[in-house]
């Protein structure tokens, strides 16, 4: 637990109304807000005067123990408080910051790092309606919001959506009368598969990937300088998409 520098507890009054009380401190949205908007910018990522981050739980955690944050965001020597420009703190914001240091100041793990949770969806009405547990998902959220289920599609419609969503590209009109015609109860699983199998799901499926690295065959500027081994790269993501990597 991280000590309380006496003087702060009796200046924002411990237990008073300023208190959150029963409702605990949250990083995320108590404390990382009003450090974005009051410290980052001088102890931040981009910055850090006096060798201070804000934004990590070490750093923090040293100017927290030595109650240097409370000395300065508590000062009344405006050449020692903190923010040094604009309005100090208010007593709901000082209440916050202790609140949160006297819990252990806390900082949430990022999502990738936290370990899988099994979720299991609310019981639904329509017991008919759902066929896995997407489906269950989904119901129970439509319940939810007293929202019908649309009916089910027709196949000219089933095919269409499927070759939009999984490979971009509209189906043939063969391909549209061999699934229409298609009497095996596995009949859409056997088209999911199929385009799953298709060398333009890669592609379909890789443009996010290389849109979010910028990719492009040459520089796109000014000059625009032919790139000749970017190729390599978008072959090596399109590979990477269809093996489910």
């Amino acid at each position: 637990m991280i000590r309380i520098y006496p003087i702060f507890a009796v200046l924002i009054g411990v237990g008073s109304s300023l208190s959150l009380g029963a409702e605990k401190v949250d990083y995320s949205s108590h404390i990382q807000p009003l450090f974005a908007e009051k410290c980052l910018k001088c102890h931040g990522p981009d910055k850090q005067k006096g060798e201070l981050r804000l934004d990590e739980r070490a750093s923090t955690l040293k100017v927290l123990e030595g109650d240097e944050l409370f000395h300065r965001i508590t000062s009344q020597d405006p050449e020692k408080r903190m923010p040094p420009k604009g309005p100090p703190l208010s007593p709901e914001e000082v209440a916050l910051i202790n609140e949160w240091a006297d819990s252990g100041a806390p900082f949430p793990k990022h999502w990738a790092y936290q370990p899988l949770k099994s979720a299991l969806p609310s019981q639904v009405k329509n017991q008919k309606w759902d066929r896995n547990l997407i489906d269950q998902f989904v119901l129970s959220r439509l319940e939810k919001e007293n929202i019908t289920p649309s009916p089910e599609a027709d196949r000219f419609t089933l095919i269409k959506r499927l070759y939009y969503d999984l490979i971009g590209l509209p189906p043939t009109p063969e391909a549209v009368n061999r699934f229409v015609s298609d009497t095996r109860s596995d009949a859409y699983d056997r088209l999911v598969d199929d385009l799953l199998a298709s060398p333009y799901f890669g592609e379909r499926w890789g443009r996010h990937w290389l849109d979010k690295a910028r990719y492009a065959d040459s520089d796109g500027y000014e000059k625009d300088n032919n790139r000749p081994n970017a190729w390599h790269f978008r072959d090596w993501v399109i590979k990477a998409v269809a093996a489910d990597m």
